[in-house]
């Protein structure tokens, strides 16, 4: 029995980038032709031409709001005949179209997803291993089965293990307990929240539930604190960072340092409200593009804050790490009735170069809003604050004070836009 689900973890880092960008462009052009949305995302670049990740960056990022207004416009028949299933229920976006697509499911909006009959579709399959998940086991599901692709995706990776799955699903604690206690499974995939509700009552009921010994959580965060309290308990808990719209893009190892990226996807790492990539350890908004291609993600903004981590992670696998959650990127705000936005900072950056870093803080109470730009500048110039001050104004629409200070001197949080107001 090895510790890797597959050898390619252990690959050496340049290798895998290598073959990364080199199967991306025949990934990019077949996107191209299958899906309009990403024909028009692409449009004007060459697929062939997009071969490091610099080259990335001449995309543009597409977020969620994104996908949300086209599938919108194209269910509404502004964009698609009616029985064009790729174009009018997903947008364009997705590369297959019913009897192609095995399930579909809703995200809040309502935005639908594909899940098509590819093995291990969402791509967990590797988590659960890393979670010390294995062949011939049981599996407790208690993710949502309903409307939601959380139960598949756990379903369909536990499956690909070659494990039997209990369809759990959310509630019904009583007999959540009853039925561990019948089928002794050794392993839980839900939200930590759910298996500590489970347990307590299980403790009320006087019932025993030692069969549990793993767990995979996601959905929710896994604090060290309530990692513990698991363990007393005798389950080791591991977490997993995914999405509807991508399916698992890093997964915690042994090692409890940090989250390791997924094979098979390409993570960067931006500045809030631009396509432009930070360097490694600042905090930014992750940005994945997927190589699926029944459902081919290029640039996805995911809205999530995190940073990559220096080096390898000590339990043997090579791909890059993130910090993990740290946050919501997008930080959009309203002050005195207009909403301001970070791409609207890094605007007035990108028009002044001698900004090295800018974050708006918006302060006061309702009705006596405050914006104060803080700029790091290498020396304090009256002309040049005057300046930043005007496109800030031309930008927003908004007058804002304009704070210098010394470079580096501004936190390392993610934050462009930073709203203290008082709201009692």
């Amino acid at each position: 029995m090895t510790a890797y689900f597959e050898p390619r973890e252990t690959a050496p880092p340049n290798e895998r980038e290598r073959q990364l960008f080199a199967h991306l462009p025949d990934a990019l052009a077949r996107a191209c032709a299958r899906a309009p949305a990403i024909a028009r995302q692409l449009q004007g670049i060459d697929p062939f031409s997009v071969r490091a990740r610099a080259d990335l960056e001449r995309i543009p990022v597409v977020r969620k709001s994104d996908l949300l207004r086209v599938q919108l416009a194209a269910r509404q028949g502004h964009e698609a005949p009616r029985d064009d299933s790729v174009s009018r229920v997903f947008g364009g976006f997705s590369a297959v179209g019913w009897g192609e697509a095995l399930r579909v499911f809703a995200s809040p909006g309502p935005i639908y997803e594909i899940e098509s009959a590819r093995p291990d579709y969402w791509r967990f399959a590797r988590a659960l291993y890393a979670a010390g998940f294995r062949s011939r086991e049981l599996v407790h599901n208690c993710f949502s089965y309903h409307f939601t692709p959380a139960g598949s995706m756990m379903e369909t990776a536990a499956h690909a293990l070659g494990c039997t799955v209990f369809p759990g699903g959310v509630g019904q604690t009583e007999q959540q307990v009853r039925s561990i206690a019948d089928l002794a499974p050794s392993c839980y995939t839900g939200t930590p929240s759910f298996l500590k509700i489970i347990l307590e009552r299980a403790d009320k009921l006087g019932v025993a539930l030692p069969s549990l010994k793993k767990a995979l959580f996601s959905a929710e965060a896994f604090p060290p604190s309530l990692r513990q309290w698991f363990l007393d308990r005798g389950v080791c808990g591991y977490q997993a960072y995914g999405s509807a719209d991508l399916g698992m893009i890093a997964y915690e190892t042994h090692a409890r340092e940090g989250l390791v990226v997924n094979e098979d996807l390409i993570l960067e790492i931006v500045r809030p409200g631009t396509g432009q990539t930070v360097t490694d350890g600042e905090v930014g908004e992750v940005v994945v593009t997927t190589l699926n291609p029944d459902y081919p993600l290029v640039r996805f903004g995911t809205g999530d804050l995190s940073a990559i981590m220096p080096g390898l992670s000590p339990c043997g696998r090579t791909n890059i790490r993130i910090r993990g959650w740290m946050g919501r990127a997008d930080q959009t705000t309203k002050v005195r009735g207009m909403f301001v936005h970070p791409g609207q900072v890094a605007e007035v950056v990108k028009r002044h170069p001698e900004i090295k870093k800018a974050r708006l803080v918006v302060s006061g109470r309702i009705g006596a809003d405050l914006m104060t730009l803080k700029v790091e500048l290498e020396a304090v110039d009256p002309d040049l604050e005057g300046r930043i001050a005007a496109s800030v104004r031309e930008l927003t629409k908004l007058r804002a004070q304009v704070e210098p200070s010394a470079p580096g001197s501004l936190p390392d949080d993610g934050k462009v836009i930073d709203d203290i107001r008082n709201y009692e």
